[in-house]
């Protein structure tokens, strides 16, 4: 069994905050959904989705540092620049031109459909 990267760790954590989950409910959602899967870098056949606990321990880990805020200031500034905007339990809102070739954009809007 492979031990969760810091990479996968930051990921689970964006999608937790992005989506508005608990630490339970970002477990259960990356059994659930390929597309979240596809995005935290987890393959089933090879891994499974680190457990509940372990993202609690990384959260606080952030949090104990004030680095959760920051990380979402700097990727907020890089989105931006990219003509991307991201807002807590939205996901991201992009044009979709952006992400031809994948299967999951129902989640994203053009920069013209934001209120």
């Amino acid at each position: 069994m492979e031990i969760a990267t810091e990479v996968t760790m930051l990921r689970m954590y964006l999608v937790q905050q992005w989506f508005n989950l608990s630490d339970p409910a970002v477990e259960e959602a990356l059994y659930e959904s390929i597309s979240m899967r596809q995005f935290v870098g987890i393959d089933l056949g090879r891994e499974p989705v680190p457990d509940e606990t372990t993202l609690c321990k990384f959260r606080h880990l952030l949090e104990r540092h004030d680095l959760g805020r920051r990380l979402f200031e700097e990727l907020g500034r890089h989105l931006q620049e990219q003509g991307m905007q991201v807002s807590p339990a939205l996901g991201m809102q992009s044009s979709t031109s952006r992400l031809e070739g994948t299967d999951r954009t129902d989640f994203l809007t053009t920069s013209s459909d934001l209120p």
